[in-house]
């Protein structure tokens, strides 16, 4: 019997199915909840390097520099593992009753807004030096102040504009997810790896696993390209 024949596809499929769909639950819900994180860290980030303070941009520089030369795998472990303790370490200097714990779901949201914020603040800040000065200038003449110009007539625009580049980095967050396995959250790498170690369909459980993503991450390619082309019509 050759390893064609050894293959059971048709089991791996039937039992690991409702597996993968639970597990469906925890990643849409750490990109959701990780992209909004990393929306609005990217915003603020963004806002900051465009700022007139040296000071701030120069902290924003070297935090981006950190971040992006690192690898998310190892931001990951080290928000899960490291953070905790180190907060813990801080408080006891004031209370040595103090504790401090982190959940891996929360760790690895944390540690997704963080890693993808820093990406997004560039595509931000990108989009928000291209929108002409004189929509700035038009709403501080119409007695905006100069935040209320930024937020409701500028941002606005700007998040137009780089609205394609979100949902490329959303398909991205989505197949990131497999990374949480590495602290123990229980998506859908870490239940297949469980099931696979079970049953040794290792071949045919895998490439359900890809296929899954495969599900997640074709369509939602397809909405960001129609996205680019009515942008671009409209442009």
């Amino acid at each position: 019997m050759n390893l064609l024949e050894k293959l059971d596809f048709s089991t791996a499929f039937r039992e690991l199915s409702p597996i993968l769909i639970q597990g469906l639950g925890v990643v849409l819900g750490a990109t959701l909840c990780g992209f909004s994180l990393a929306l609005l860290l990217g915003t603020l980030i963004a806002l900051g390097r465009i700022s007139k303070s040296v000071l701030l941009n120069r902290i924003l520089v070297i935090l981006l520099e950190i971040v992006r030369g690192t690898p998310l795998l190892v931001q990951l472990v080290y928000m899960y593992y490291v953070v905790p303790l180190l907060i813990m370490l801080v408080g006891q200097l004031w209370d040595p009753s103090f504790r401090f714990t982190l959940s891996p779901f929360m760790a690895g949201v944390i540690g997704l807004g963080i890693n993808y914020g820093c990406y997004l603040s560039e595509v931000i800040r990108s989009a928000i030096t291209s929108i002409d000065k004189g929509q700035h200038e038009a709403a501080l003449a119409l007695g905006y102040t100069n935040r209320q110009a930024m937020w409701l007539i500028v941002i606005p625009q700007a998040v137009r504009i780089a609205l394609p580049t979100f949902g490329n980095y959303i398909i991205m967050m989505i197949k990131d997810t497999s990374l949480l396995a590495f602290i123990t959250v229980s998506e859908l790498l870490l239940r297949t790896q469980a099931y696979a170690s079970q049953t040794f369909l290792t071949i045919e459980s895998y490439t359900i696993l890809a296929l899954a993503y495969l599900v997640l991450s074709l369509p939602l390619a397809q909405i960001v390209r129609i996205m680019e082309r009515r942008l671009t019509r409209h442009v």
